[in-house]
């Protein structure tokens, strides 16, 4: 599974072949979690709220990122990486 951004211990990940609504998967520690790149928020799994805030932010501001990733990699394509918050 790609990683796709790294930023204060949290990882966001997505795999190649997925199944719709686009999302992607984000991993802190022993949790992991789905979250919608639409909205941006927790679809399934657990997740630390402060961690959780700082992926729904992070997400808000690289929505565009995150849904050209998900079209190129759920084609077959590659994938870019995204800048992380700082």
């Amino acid at each position: 599974m790609p990683e796709i951004c790294r930023f204060f211990h949290i990882i966001i990940r997505m795999y190649a072949k997925e199944h719709t609504p686009p999302h992607f998967h984000a991993i802190y520690g022993d949790y992991e979690a789905i979250f919608s790149i639409s909205n941006g928020k927790l679809m399934k799994g657990k997740f630390p709220k402060k961690q959780e805030r700082l992926v729904m932010a992070w997400a808000a501001i690289y929505k565009k990122e995150l849904l050209a990733n998900w079209e190129s990699l759920t084609s077959g394509k590659g994938f870019n990486k995204i800048d992380p918050l700082s």
